[in-house]
């Protein structure tokens, strides 16, 4: 085993492997939330048919995960088999990002599909070898927990960075679509330094051929099939899945809150964006110290449970009340920052569960399963929260005390009720650190058998 492996993680292999996190969400603000008022409004291609056409690009973009994860665990040149992936698809992704951010005058609908596709390709070529490296590169418990930390926190420092460029540059009297095309040129520039040292700096060690590696695609279904099997592996997965929606369904409602419930106008909506994920930031080394006390999942459970109690205040919050609702903000995005520390850093552990219970190398696999549920995650938050709202009569063009109250329930409780089902299914989790180093004692003795 390397040092690695063993134990901390060196400074500049934890530095060269974090910095790309930041490259990586700097686009996130501008690809989902600008794109389709770029191209369905600026660019005159039509609200629905750039609706249409990017939910195509995104139902490629969820089923590509498992394949690049199982591939990624098959596959390995010259001895690595992370990097081959992430070099190519952060080509392959840069080339996309410039494309559809950088559009002609006159676009298609072709132009528009392509490029999507191009990026999204690129972007999960890079990113499920990537999170499946980092749980890779240590076995210790909470050193998996300090990397998983810094990572996401460099992530979100990306996401707010594009937020502070984006507003900078309105200062000097950038358009919206100059400035987005800045956003991607930065990225790609700093990608261009940070993903090389990235190839250079972290080991990654080639595969091992005592651990049985599928053979074929078709095996990708029966790998799916085995997981289904692995208890840890579902719990964890379920309990990620259904705080996902929880934190989607407030995602897709937040500025329709803000405008008809809370009365905040477009001054004031960006501060609260900024808050929430500053405090996402902040709060990262604290749950970091309270994990290697409490364990990483009862440490995720109490940061759902802080943003539970954090919601159900809302519904008492006066219209006008700003500076209320930037504390429920401070709250819920301390929590947001165990969501994106933790659970990624108990998957590691089930990674190691899943090699001894199944003797397979199944890393990029289950993490490409992980994204996956993300993605439809963030989706059934949307055709849950608009279609529900419509439901019980909100009109924003003329809306009523129903339909406002309707708002409040969607968007502050019913995630509450979601967040304690997912409490409740990770809350007796059953890898400790006890048991997972029992585990890797095993994983180790049957190696030297071998």
């Amino acid at each position: 085993m390397t040092q690695q492996k063993q134990g901390t993680t060196r400074g500049l292999v934890l530095y060269a492997y974090i910095l790309p996190a930041f490259v990586i969400a700097l686009p996130t603000i501008p690809v989902y939330i600008h794109l389709p008022v770029l191209y369905g409004t600026e660019l005159g291609l039509g609200l629905a048919a750039t609706g249409i056409i990017l939910l195509i690009a995104r139902i490629f973009d969820t089923v590509t995960d498992p394949l690049i994860g199982w591939l990624s665990d098959k596959f390995n040149y010259r001895g690595a088999h992370r990097k081959p992936w992430i070099a190519v698809g952060a080509i392959i992704a840069g080339v996309g990002l410039f494309k559809i951010l950088n559009p002609p005058t006159i676009v298609n609908a072709e132009y528009l599909l392509i490029w999507s596709v191009v990026l999204y390709g690129g972007w999960t070529m890079v990113a499920v070898p990537y999170l499946a490296w980092g749980a890779e590169l240590s076995s210790n418990y909470d050193e998996r927990t300090r990397v998983t930390s810094w990572r996401e926190g460099v992530a979100l420092l990306g996401i707010v960075g594009a937020g502070v460029v984006a507003a900078v540059l309105a200062t000097l009297n950038w358009t919206e679509q100059e400035s987005i095309g800045a956003i991607a040129w930065l990225a790609i520039i700093a990608g261009a330094i940070v993903i090389p040292l990235l190839l250079y700096f972290v080991p990654d060690g080639e595969l091992d051929r005592r651990t049985k590696i599928t053979s074929n695609p078709s095996n990708i279904i029966k790998g799916l099939k085995s997981l289904a099997t692995n208890g840890p592996f579902v719990r964890l997965l379920s309990a990620w899945f259904l705080n996902g929606i929880a934190n989607g369904i407030p995602a897709a409602l937040f500025f329709i809150y803000l405008e008809h419930a809370l009365g905040a106008g477009s001054d004031e909506r960006p501060m609260f964006i900024l808050t929430y994920f500053v405090a996402a930031i902040a709060a990262i080394p604290i749950w970091l110290k309270l994990s290697r006390r409490f364990n990483k999942h009862r440490t995720w459970c109490w940061a759902m449970a802080l943003a539970c109690v954090a919601f159900v205040t809302v519904p008492a919050i006066p219209v006008g009340s700003f500076g209320l609702f930037a504390i429920v903000c401070v709250v819920t995005g301390m929590a947001l920052g165990a969501d994106l520390a933790l659970p990624p850093a108990i998957q590691a552990d089930v990674v190691d569960y899943d090699r001894w219970r199944n003797k397979q190398e199944r890393t990029g696999l289950q993490f490409a399963l992980w994204g996956m549920s993300t993605k439809l995650a963030l989706a059934l938050s949307v055709g849950i929260a608009l279609p529900a709202l419509d439901a019980f009569g909100f009109d924003a063009n003329a809306p009523k005390q129903d339909g406002i109250i309707a708002l409040i329930v969607i968007y502050a409780l019913v995630p509450v009720v979601i967040k304690i089902a997912a409490i409740l299914v990770v809350w007796n989790f059953p890898l400790t650190p006890h048991k997972l180093t029992v585990i890797q004692h095993r994983l180790l003795k049957r190696k030297h058998a071998e």
